[in-house]
Order: structure tokens, then sequence, then C-alpha cells
């Protein structure tokens, strides 16, 4: 099998793994369906504020396994296909959150992407993943915005990456592409934070 095949492969299983919702799982064993909710959202955030810090978590922790396992899969399937480095890495890891965000299982609506963009990023470089991840925290720490938090993520992560991998043109676009992604997902976020009406930590969703 070509590398050609061996990409639509791991693109197609990639998203079809993304596009199972572990937060709509997660709520239905409670007897709750996540999409009537809160900001309706699938993802980990709206779980939490709707459903608790357990099931929030929860969903937090079955994303980053979805996520990791398809970039794993990349990885053993197409190592470095077509000379680029990583590029299984950012095949499996960019259609899990393509997957994620619009899932073909739930109508095409589901959450953000956040917790599967941090565990791509992790895995496809975990030294500009680290301090991204730390200014992430502590920007929710300071805050207690989660949005803003994952913005800051992505956005630290392309900014490392395009310095640290210069030149290396697939990972900076790749960088690129992921925090345009999570920008975009977050357009009602962005809204709300220069209205001062975004949740915060802690604000409880009405059921």
């Amino acid at each position: 099998m070509n590398q050609i095949l061996l990409t639509v492969l791991v693109a197609v299983l990639s998203y079809l793994l993304g596009s199972f919702s572990t937060g709509i799982t997660i709520s239905r064993l409670q007897g709750v369906d996540i999409r009537r909710h809160g900001s309706k959202n699938t993802g980990a955030s709206n779980v939490l504020r709707v459903l608790g810090l357990k099931s929030g978590v929860l969903t937090f922790l079955g994303d980053i396994v979805k996520a990791s396992i398809a970039v794993w899969l990349g990885y053993f399937v197409l190592g470095n296909a077509f000379g680029i480095e990583r590029f299984g890495m950012m095949v499996g890891g960019l259609f899990a959150i393509i997957g994620h965000n619009w899932p073909v299982y739930y109508g095409f609506k589901g959450g953000k992407g956040v917790a599967c963009s941090a565990a791509v990023i992790f895995f496809v470089d975990t030294l500009c993943a680290l301090p991204a991840i730390a200014v992430c925290l502590g920007v929710i720490a300071l805050t207690r915005y989660i949005s803003l938090g994952s913005m800051v993520l992505m956005g630290v992560y392309m900014i490392l990456m395009c310095v640290v991998h210069w030149g290396v043109w697939p990972l900076c676009l790749f960088t690129v592409i992921l925090f345009a992604l999570c920008v975009w997902r977050h357009k009602a976020n962005i809204v709300r934070l220069l209205n001062g009406t975004e949740n915060k930590i802690g604000h409880k969703a009405a059921q």
C-alpha cells in the first residue's frame, strides 16, 4: 500500500476515533444529554460546569486518550512519510481533533478540541508543549478562564514551534492550523471575554 493510501487510511481512522465523544458518553451514563445544558458543548469544560469535577476530569482524560491513540497510530503507520518529519503524528493528531470538533456520529456538533490538542502537541514536540502547558495553567489560575488559557496554550506552542523549527515548514504550518482551529472554535468565548460575560471556573451552569 503506497504512502498516499496509508495517509488517507490514518486520516479516516483518526477522524472516526476523534468523533467518539467522551463527554456525551459520560453525561448519558448520568441520564443527561450534555448537548442540552450549559454551553451545549460536548467538551470537558462544559461537562465540568454541568456535571462537576469528576465528570469533567474523566471527559478530559478520555479525550486525551483518543487523541493519543490517533497520534501513535499515525506514527507507527506513516512515520516520516514523504520525507516530512513527524508526518504521521501530525496527520493522526490533526484528524482526531477535527473528528472531536465535528464528529460524524453526532451531527458534526462536537467540542473545541482543547484536550485533544494538548495531547497532540505533547507528543509532536514535548519540549515545546511543556512550557506552553505551564503558561496555559498559569493563565487559567490567574484569570479562571479556561477558554483564554486554551487559546494561550495553542498560541504559545505555535510561537515556540515556529522559532525552534523555523524552516521546517510542515511543522510550522501544522501549529498554525492547530492555533487557527482553537481560535475558530472559541469565537463565542472571545466575544464573551471582550464583553466580560465569559464564565469562570467555579461557575455552575444551569442544567
